[in-house]
């Protein structure tokens, strides 16, 4: 079976993962480079893993966060779809079974908030593990932050950022710790909201009810 090691050895994904991630940064978009899609695996993969999804499950998550952002090497629009389909032919190569490249293409179709739907507990992973990677280190560079640039600004107040499942495994919690200097609560939603929804709705679908804490405050009912 083709593991997620195998898949992060992979020079001709990590190419394309080092391009995308160069195209975001000449759009000057945050980081979407290998720290992103680690920081994505790492809590996807924690997600189904604590709440007892099988190990392929975690595997699988795993690989689609590595491979979830390439489709931004053709364009920022419509990457999710574009990457999907990226992913099918390079996984196809590898000999992946059929069955699993599946559940991974419709996961990364369905991860960009525009047209995400939580369609598989693969698929609601990942939307929660890409939604929540907000932290300061994402910011390309403190000179680049500015009044006019609320996405760095935000990126750029999130001094610690955590998912953690409770103990009943029946509430997913997203603990931030935010400097005011550069970014506010409000500031946070003004960009967030619509992620947060949709994080909401994956949580749903893995029977999980989504909770947000900024600096100790709940902040959301739900």
């Amino acid at each position: 079976m083709i593991t997620y090691d195998d898949i992060r050895k992979n020079e001709t994904i990590n190419s394309y993962i080092r391009s995308a991630d160069a195209v975001l940064d000449a759009l000057m978009y945050t980081e979407h480079g290998f720290a992103h899609v680690g920081a994505v695996a790492h809590t996807a993969g924690y997600i189904l893993e604590t709440l007892g999804y099988p190990e392929r499950d975690v595997e699988l998550v795993k690989i689609a966060a590595h491979l979830h952002d390439i489709g931004n090497v053709v364009n920022r629009i419509d990457h999710a779809q574009s990457g999907a389909v990226m992913a099918f032919h390079i996984l196809s190569d590898l000999g992946m079974d059929p069955a699993e490249t599946a559940q991974i293409v419709a996961a990364i179709g369905h991860h960009n908030e525009n047209t995400a739907d939580p369609v598989s507990p693969i698929s609601a992973a990942l939307i929660i593990g890409d939604k929540t990677d907000v932290r300061r280190s994402r910011v390309r560079s403190y000179s680049s932050i500015s009044e006019d640039d609320i996405h760095d600004r935000v990126n750029f107040a999130a001094e610690h950022t955590e998912v953690r499942i409770t103990d009943d495994k029946t509430v997913l919690e997203l603990d931030m710790k935010m400097d005011s200097e550069y970014g506010s609560v409000m500031n946070f939603y003004e960009i967030y909201l619509e992620r947060m929804v949709l994080c909401r709705r994956a949580c749903e679908r893995l029977g999980l009810s989504f909770r947000i804490r900024v600096n100790g405050q709940q902040i959301t009912r739900h």
